[in-house]
């Protein structure tokens, strides 16, 4: 089940990652905090919803599971903050990196193990990311030289330009230990249907402060006509973080750096939707790992 619920998590996380891409105005600087905004306001939904229609959850359960939730939050602002020190271009390898940290924590902490033939899949995936990572920076540099835009060295070079993502990878490798310990059936320290409410309620939290910063601090005014994009963007995270959860609580080992490879699945949505254009490497890389997925579902079936 754990593979079907990694497919449906790069579906909806790739989608959100497009929705973002489509909803984030190069002049809208406080375009991050209206998508906390409202990835935080649609989990909160979704839990109090849940909450209602009976699922078992108890404001202790946001305790419980906050060490994940702290992890996965952390790293998110980590993310943010650093790109005023490093190019995008720069980070994407190292940041993408965080689903292998997380199957090595789970190898030597909680004695998980994959098959030979897993490892091989694992592998494609994990060189898919990384080849993508190389591509776009390439593409990147070769857009500056034509634009005649030089980056400063302190952005791509300095101690400080490497400790953000660095610290991103490795915070949110924790965050997916975290989660695969909390959600092991056999500790059985949170369900995984209580730790996602408990995931959404304190995303909620972070909603609240986004809405009071934006509308109450910066005195600007929400339309939702123009948040469309994110709106869409929300519905797609929450989706993929209730598949994540499970998937993560099944086999977290190997769906970890499965679900890592949802960023080069957007590029397919960016080829069929945004009409980008892809180029043979691009294809190529988009290859190498869907053929470790269809390894892993073939070696799960």
């Amino acid at each position: 089940m754990w593979f079907v619920l990694s497919l449906v998590t790069i579906l909806f996380w790739s989608g959100s990652d497009l929705f973002s891409k489509m909803g984030s105005a190069e002049d809208d600087k406080l375009s991050h905090w209206k998508m906390v905004l409202s990835v935080g306001s649609i989990m909160g939904i979704h839990a109090i919803v849940s909450v209602i229609m009976g699922a078992e959850f108890s404001p202790r359960d946001m305790i419980t599971y906050f060490p994940a939730s702290f992890c996965y939050i952390l790293s998110m602002i980590l993310g943010y903050v650093g790109l005023r020190y490093i190019v995008l271009s720069v980070s994407t390898p190292i940041c993408n990196s965080s689903g292998a940290v997380a199957s090595l924590l789970c190898f030597f902490f909680l004695k998980a193990s994959m098959e030979g033939m897993q490892f091989f899949a694992v592998a494609l995936i994990c060189v898919g990311v990384f080849l993508l990572s190389v591509i776009e920076k390439k593409q990147e540099d070769e857009e500056r030289r034509k634009l005649g835009v030089n980056v400063d060295k302190k952005y791509s070079k300095s101690f400080i330009a490497v400790a953000f993502p660095l610290l991103y990878c490795l915070i949110d490798g924790l965050g997916t230990f975290a989660d695969a310990w909390l959600l092991d059936e056999e500790i059985g320290v949170i369900s995984e249907e209580a730790g996602n409410i408990a995931y959404e309620f304190t995303f909620l939290l972070m909603a609240i402060f986004a809405f009071v910063y934006v509308t109450v601090i910066k005195k600007e005014k929400i339309v939702i006509s123009k948040e469309r994009p994110k709106i869409a963007a929300g519905l797609c995270e929450t989706a993929g973080q209730l598949a994540y959860v499970y998937a993560i609580g099944d086999n977290a080992i190997v769906a970890a750096p499965m679900i890592s490879s949802y960023c080069i699945f957007s590029l397919l949505w960016a080829r069929i939707i945004l009409k980008e254009k892809l180029t043979p490497k691009q294809y190529a890389v988009i290859a190498i790992a869907a053929a470790g997925i269809i390894i892993l579902g073939i070696y799960d079936a």
